[in-house]
């Protein structure tokens, strides 16, 4: 049993090889001439005024997080629709109680404001 794992054991090598030759190689072999304007801070062409560490509200991060909370959570029912036929009623009551607490939570984020720019 354990030699079936060799095939990914020796992928896992040859991977972490070439990562570390590919990170590694330009670190010693490439040039270095640091000056000011290499160390400036660049976004988008356009010349950075005031602090560039500035703080994002934290709406931004709530909205990112809910987002992936629900889109991750749309994305199970794909395995679920391709075997519902095997499941029979208890998988669609099982995805009817899934359905129903994400409706809850996104009822709950909506009356909390949650998804609103402010």
């Amino acid at each position: 049993m354990p030699e079936g794992y060799l095939p990914i054991l020796v992928m896992l090598a040859i991977a972490t090889g070439f990562a570390g030759i590919a990170l590694g190689l330009p670190a010693l072999l490439g040039p270095r001439r640091p000056n000011r304007a290499k160390d400036e801070p660049y976004e988008s062409g356009m010349i950075a005024y005031g602090d560039v560490r500035r703080r994002f509200p934290v709406q931004f991060y709530v909205v990112a997080v809910l987002f992936i909370l629900f889109d991750v959570e749309t994305i199970l029912l794909y395995p679920w629709a391709a075997i519902a036929h095997q499941m029979g009623v208890f998988g669609l009551l099982e995805m009817a109680v899934f359905l129903v607490i994400l409706l809850v939570g996104f009822v709950y984020a909506w009356k909390n404001d949650a998804f609103k720019w402010e």
